[in-house]
């Protein structure tokens, strides 16, 4: 069994632990073990009370003595104050990490976790906070914690999507697993398989027609099986997901697993197609549980609260970091909705009427649903006008800057934004950090226009539950890409101002790419299981003080997937040098069939991979695998899993490898390609050989199986700007050069469904044949 998976970083502590190298496993000891299992279980269930004795017995008071801390500041002291004269978020309100008053407690709670001197000053807080903290509000500081400090390198929390289902999936879903109960469920379905078989033996076709398939939907697939939305006992005892091999021919894996009573439910995206609008069709992309996680920790690594000297965000260029991110994600969400036959994203304006509505069908742990916004929504007739005028006066002085060349600080400094370093002021400025060039006009101004597309008000501390209030929801909406197709904009306006590249800038002596073979390119719809255990109502059963993980829940979901691909890149050198290659893959065409000129295209590309090595003399062939991809993982080990793997260690059964589930920081693998056509989607690669540059080996102060390495200065190959050489206007009569070459390719997406539109022999069954047919066909 392959656990050690060479992936980016994960959230962590390791106090038990040394950091290792990426070839030596580094195996979790006894005092580590303990540290692991208090986050698993003091995050189990978030929003009910705490069940555990000895964490109720720890979590009495919160330490405020000064010296227990490395450092106590007006934050923590507000934060305390609130709690004595009892203003704090109540549990069970609503948490807004964009709402300002949230945000404000929220960062004196993660103060009393981050500068805690030991463990036990921290455990104690973190188990005080889990019983008298706002759920949402206690969840975001511990997981900011358990990133940031130093010596938790190795630790994890269980995927924000674990710990809170309902900002992932439907209302439906969450109110099944909500009500769920075993001793109920076993007796309810002795009755229902009968009228089941009966049900579907007879009304499952109507002549030649399916009878009840006429408003089937791609992702509702169960229907094709005969299946209801309802809950089924797993035939199999492990969740489905696409490493699932790497573990069930474990036989210590087997062991640990077959005692749980596992159940899973199907799940759907939201798609209003006929009632709102067509965007509808793009929910599986836009409410991919991968996807909206990475914005998540993306924003949890680099929050915009944390100094960038203090925590080390500014070795790894922060706000250069976070802008190109946010470039990076709409020329992906662009390439989906090409392969979906829409254009553009639209242009996003404060006075004028945004055409796409959108209703999340979310509902939060309080049990309120989340707000929907109509078609054509105004968006300069609602919210507060003095927080408006204030937005539009943050972009104006920006651009205001960017026209001009320079910026003049209120101390009298001028910065000069026509060098390439300046992108990383703008990416301060932009994502509206602390690190921001001029603090004396830092006011929260982007944290404000999410406030003000939410509706709430400077001052509000109890809110509606809203979309746009925190960062593993945003993505969701349409709007939320146009509105950050704004923010972008600024980030090109600066490129704009740079010369191009000329031809000696680009060319590298000696080398020259001959030529490169790619796989057939293949995208189609798999089946993941996403535990939802964390809402489960039943009573919490313990043995001897130590608590039974009988039962598990899971939301089995269709979503967008590729085959794992391998291409050749043949290059000739005249002599040996170390260089970095750099692999893109953007569109050719636009919604009409029209070639997009490169000039205006070099923003729609998606930098996939880059790559250091030792060219030798003559010719070379460079072999690269989806697999290898430095930025990218595959699908996390499930809650469950994890936490009988620790109790397994823990018991002194196992030996539990750091590398056990992959980094939270890691893009998913899986979307790294637009869904294809059966005829063939039109992209191409773009493979670009530069000799390296780089000061410092990337990852080589920290172990990236297993750590994210924030702020270690090592988590980039070298210091070229972020998507070199896209990042700059194109001269086509410059760029091309020997050492750079353009691939076309097509994406073929293939229907896995396709067996299941004609007579299916196991109907009312899951057929689990069909997911070991497609990793048989897509994977071998």
């Amino acid at each position: 069994m392959k656990l050690t998976i060479v992936l980016l970083a994960l959230v962590g502590l390791v106090a038990a632990a040394s950091v290792s190298t990426p070839s030596r496993v580094t195996v979790a000891d006894h005092a580590f073990l303990e540290r692991q299992k208090f986050l698993f279980e003091i995050v189990y269930r978030v929003e009910d009370p705490l069940m555990f004795e000895e964490y109720i017995k720890l979590g009495q008071s919160l330490i405020h003595d000064k010296a227990h801390y490395t450092y106590y500041d007006e934050h923590m002291e507000q934060f305390y104050e609130a709690y004595k004269y009892g203003v704090l978020l109540p549990r069970g309100e609503f948490f807004g990490a964009l709402v300002k008053t949230h945000y404000r407690q929220a960062y004196g709670l993660f103060n009393f976790f981050y500068y805690a001197k030991d463990w036990e000053t921290f455990q104690q807080n973190v188990a005080w906070a889990r019983i008298h903290v706002n759920e949402g509000m206690f969840v975001y500081a511990l997981t900011l914690a358990v990133i940031h400090r130093d010596d938790f390198k190795g630790l994890m929390l269980p995927t924000i999507y674990e710990i809170f289902p309902q900002y992932f999936l439907n209302s439906k879903l969450i109110y099944a697993a909500e009500k769920f109960d075993y001793n109920t469920w076993s007796k309810y379905m002795q009755y229902e398989k009968e009228l089941q078989n009966v049900y579907h033996k007879n009304s499952r076709y109507y002549g030649n027609d399916y009878f009840y398939m006429k408003d089937f939907k791609t992702y509702q697939w169960w229907r094709l099986m005969g299946l209801d939305e309802q809950w089924y006992a797993a035939e199999k005892s492990f969740p489905l997901r696409e490493n699932s091999y790497e573990f069930v021919s474990d036989d210590k894996y087997v062991s640990f697993m077959k005692d749980i009573n596992m159940f899973w439910h199907p799940v759907d995206y939201t798609r209003d197609i006929e009632d709102f609008n067509e965007h509808s069709v793009l929910s599986y992309f836009t409410e991919d549980l991968g996807w909206n996680a990475y914005w998540y920790y993306l924003n949890m690594d680099y929050a915009f609260f944390l100094d960038g000297k203090t925590f080390g965000l500014n070795q790894d260029r922060r706000g250069e970091w976070w802008l190109y991110n946010v470039d990076q994600i709409l020329a992906r969400y662009y390439m989906e909705r090409l392969s979906n036959g829409f254009g553009e994203i639209p242009e996003f304006s404060w006075y004028h009427a945004y055409e796409y509505g959108y209703d999340p069908e979310l509902v939060s742990y309080n049990g309120v649903g989340y707000s929907y916004r109509k078609n054509y929504y105004e968006i300069q007739s609602h919210g507060n006008f003095d927080m408006l005028n204030q937005i539009k006066s943050s972009f104006k002085r920006i651009y205001d800057a960017v026209d001009t060349g320079y910026y003049t600080t209120y101390g009298g400094q001028k910065i000069d934004l026509r060098q390439p370093e300046s992108i990383e002021y703008v990416g301060n400025y932009m994502q509206n950090n602390i690190d921001a060039f001029d603090k004396t006009f830092f006011s929260y101004w982007n944290m404000l226009s999410h406030m003000y597309l939410a509706d709430v008000d400077y001052n509000d501390a109890e809110v509606f539950p809203n979309i746009y209030l925190n960062f593993e929801t945003m993505l969701r909406d349409p709007m939320m890409y146009s509105y950050y197709k704004k923010i972008a904009d600024v980030f090109y306006r600066v490129k704009y101002h740079l010369e191009p590249y000329t031809h000696e800038q680009l060319y590298a002596d000696g080398i020259q790419v001959m030529g490169a073979k790619i796989d057939k390119l293949v995208t189609y719809f798999d089946m993941v299981d996403i535990d939802v255990s964390n809402l489960m109502n039943d009573k919490m059963v313990f043995d001897d003080g130590k608590f039974i993980w009988n039962n598990a829940l899971y939301a089995r979901q269709m979503r967008l997937n590729h085959k794992p691909f391998n291409y050749e890149v043949i290059v000739n050198a005249e002599k040996p040098q170390k260089v970095v290659m750099r692999t893109f893959i953007g569109p050719k065409f636009d919604e009409y069939g029209r070639i997009i000129s490169l000039n205006n295209n070099r923003k729609n590309f998606i930098e996939l991979d880059e790559y250091v090595m030792e060219l030798t003399a003559g010719e070379n062939v460079i072999k690269r695998s989806s697999n290898d991809f430095y930025w990218t993982v595959k699908d996390r080990t499930t809650y469950t899993e994890l936490y009988h793997y620790v109790m397994a260690a823990f018991d002194g059964k196992y030996e539990l490898p750091l590398d056990i589930s992959e980094p939270h920081c890691g893009f998913p693998d899986r979307l790294l390609l637009p869904r294809g056509w059966e005829s063939g989607y039109p992209m191409q690669f773009v493979f670009y050989i530069a000799p390296y540059t780089g000061s410092v080996d990337q990852y080589s102060n920290y172990d990236s199986t297993y750590y994210c390495g924030i702020g270690s200065g090592t988590r980039h190959i070298d210091s070229m700007p972020f998507g070199y050489p896209f990042d700059r206007p194109i001269d086509e009569y410059e760029f091309f050069v020997p050492n750079m070459y353009f691939k076309d390719v097509s994406i073929y997406h293939v229907d896995t469904l396709q067996q299941y539109y004609q007579d299916y022999k196991k109907v009312g069954q899951f057929d689990y044949a069909f997911y070991n047919d497609y990793y048989t066909k897509y994977f071998h």
